[in-house]
């Protein structure tokens, strides 16, 4: 008998094929995140859990599913979501799904720089509003890209990809890092390693790309805004949480930061009201990693992490590879 996977929402079809080829699946059915008390009836007797970045995978839900629960396969390379002690403590194997969103995040970190430095969506709005009467040579005046500094906060796979596509733009790169890189990714990158600090009060463009954890939470706020310079834009494409949205909004408003893309927010789907109001903040619904070849081969590595373990194998992407050791 196939093993029994819950899909705690649809994925591309490419996907969802190969996990109905190979477990029996239950998928939920709204297009929408599941309720806490929805998800808990859920995971009752499942054998695996496909999740995603907008469920809480705690040990309230682990022992709702039963002893049968043996792996949770998330479909992001984050994992804040997940309680990995927990599962850990109860033998369940989690994976994620790193590298293949690499390029695509990048892709949409550029894109949000240059639409707020350039003020797209401003510019957009105004002419589908029918108010371009001509060419003006002071209308929508935004900032260069190009020979400016950007500032890369978090330097893994994501950073340095970005780091690829500024050096197009001719841009200075300046990066901070938990652990410096070696000195060959540095020349090869172009990028120069400097302290936090440095980092804030140079750059024209900050992107940030660390992952979320107790200590990156809130590390963006009144006191790290403050070093930015008047003229610097904020780039988020890593988790919302990482901003303390309130200062940011202050900062905005009081015109200390010259504006903010937005991907991602720090009580999502929610986003703090003085943010829709700002002109110079471009805001995005999460979409960092959604164009369709990266997300279906997200939903193939995650469910090829389910088939591995399913069929006795470590799965490619464990993060806690210890409780097959034992």
């Amino acid at each position: 008998m196939k093993p029994t996977i819950l899909v705690t929402r649809k994925l591309p079809p490419e996907a969802m094929a190969l996990l109905d080829e190979n477990f029996q699946v239950e998928c939920n059915p709204h297009n929408r995140v599941l309720l806490r008390e929805e998800l808990l009836n859920a995971v009752e007797g499942k054998d695996g859990i496909l999740s995603l970045l907008t469920d809480a995978m705690d040990g309230e839900v682990m022992d709702s599913a039963g002893n049968s629960l043996k792996m949770i396969a998330n479909y992001a390379v984050g994992f804040n979501n997940i309680d990995v002690s927990a599962a850990t403590k109860r033998k369940i194997a989690v994976s994620n799904t790193p590298g293949v969103l690499t390029d695509t995040t990048a892709d949409l970190a550029m894109a949000l720089l240059l639409a707020v430095a350039r003020r797209i969506v401003e510019s957009d709005n105004y002419a589908r509003a029918e108010k371009y009467m001509g060419w003006d040579p002071l209308l929508l005046m935004g900032s260069d890209v190009h020979g400016k500094t950007l500032g890369i906060m978090g330097f893994g796979r994501v950073g340095q990809a970005l780091a690829k596509r500024a050096a197009g733009f001719d841009m200075k790169i300046l990066y901070h890092n938990r652990t410096r890189v070696d000195s060959e990714t540095e020349e090869r990158l172009g990028a120069t390693f400097v302290e936090q600090e440095t980092l804030l009060k140079t750059s024209d463009y900050v992107s940030i790309h660390v992952p979320l954890t107790p200590e990156t939470t809130a590390l963006i706020n009144s006191k790290t805004l403050s070093l930015m310079k008047p003229s610097a834009f904020l780039i988020n494409t890593a988790r919302g949480e990482i901003i303390r949205e309130a200062d940011l909004v202050k900062v905005l408003a009081e015109k200390r930061i010259a504006g903010a893309g937005l991907d991602v927010f720090e009580h999502e789907p929610k986003i703090d009201p003085g943010l829709l109001k700002m002109d110079n903040v471009v805001l995005l619904p999460h979409i960092g990693s959604a164009s369709l070849e990266t997300r279906t081969k997200m939903g193939l590595v995650a469910a090829k992490n389910l088939i591995a373990f399913f069929n006795g194998q470590l799965p490619p992407n464990c993060l806690n590879p210890e409780i097959f050791e034992s």
